[in-house]
């Protein structure tokens, strides 16, 4: 609930705080924790069978797809963490809770999985110089499995995908990796019908191609999440204007938008009100319309009369 309070000095601050866990980018909830456990377990028993039968049919491809399928366990481990870690209350140290593991984890995520298409980009290049022996229907049916697997998976998901950005990210994951799978069992037909094993070494490449894709834009935004960035779907003019639009507000300073978890957005702002005092029910609508409107479900305002004798040393646009 908003409130504020009155200090001395010629300045009144309001500090107002509204939080909600309810928005549309709301954390994967525990509802979604049996999906979480059958898609890290299928898809542990998936890399498995790839590596053996990969290292078994000669094919690089095989094992190519199973690094990434290896990277989409720990992408939906730590996802499945960071969702449990981010139910857990605040405590006096940590007094945002633990929501930014989640950003902690698509990081790591990210760089694992980076590291991990450099090594099969390299090995992949070397077998395009000196083809392996490739045992195409081993490849074939090994990359059916993975598409059941992926698409099986994906399904879990398919619930509360449209309110649940975690969820969504899962659900499309794992689908793409259905796609890539089926990308493997065209080039295991074609190598079985043609020879043709240089064609493997290539397939492991554009799927290394496509995982580069994906991850460069998971670690792009991971970073703006820990650096604090804005996040991209919120405007920060629209946010300022609809702030200085509010009754009695001549002047709106020290706005910092920024993401509290993988999930959930936080806003402080001081609004200048001279000679207004102190609104609850003002700050209240603010943050009810900011958690609406904008997605900002924890919103934090200072509220200031704009007295020139005690200036805000944070009103400056270079000052953070």
């Amino acid at each position: 609930m908003p409130h504020g309070d009155a200090h001395h000095g010629g300045h009144a601050h309001g500090h107002a705080h509204g939080h909600a866990h309810g928005h549309a980018h709301a954390a994967a909830p525990g509802g979604h924790d049996t999906a979480f456990a059958i898609g890290v377990g299928l898809n542990t028993a998936l890399v498995a069978a790839q590596v053996w039968f990969g290292v078994a049919a000669g094919s690089l491809a095989l094992i190519a797809d199973a690094g990434h399928n290896l990277g989409d366990v720990l992408g939906l481990a730590m996802a499945w963490g960071a969702a449990v870690l981010s139910r857990r209350p605040p405590s006096a140290r940590r007094t945002y809770g633990y929501g930014r593991s989640s950003i902690l984890a698509s990081l790591a995520n990210a760089v694992l999985l980076l590291i991990g298409v450099g090594a099969i980009a390299l090995e992949a290049i070397r077998r395009l110089f000196a083809p392996t022996a490739v045992h195409g229907l081993t490849m074939m049916w090994v990359a059916i499995a993975a598409i059941l697997i992926n698409g099986s998976t994906a399904w879990l998901f398919m619930r509360g995908r449209e309110h649940d950005l975690n969820i969504r990210g899962a659900f499309l994951h794992m689908a793409a990796d259905a796609a890539v799978s089926a990308a493997v069992v065209l080039a295991a037909l074609v190598i079985h019908f043609t020879g043709w094993d240089w064609l493997d070494p290539l397939t492991s490449l554009l799927i290394a191609g496509v995982i580069t894709a994906g991850t460069w834009g998971l670690l792009r935004d991971s970073v703006n999440l820990a650096m604090d960035v804005v996040p991209e779907e919120i405007d920060q003019t629209l946010v300022a204007a609809y702030l200085g639009g509010l009754p009695g507000v001549a002047e709106v300073h020290d706005l910092h938008i920024w993401s509290i978890s993988t999930t959930e957005v936080a806003l402080t702002a001081h609004l200048v009100r001279p000679g207004a005092g102190i609104d609850d029910r003002l700050l209240a609508e603010a943050c009810l319309e900011l958690r609406t409107r904008f997605g900002i479900g924890h919103a934090t305002f200072q509220v200031e009369s704009g007295d020139p004798a005690h200036p805000c040393a944070l009103a400056p646009a270079h000052v953070i």
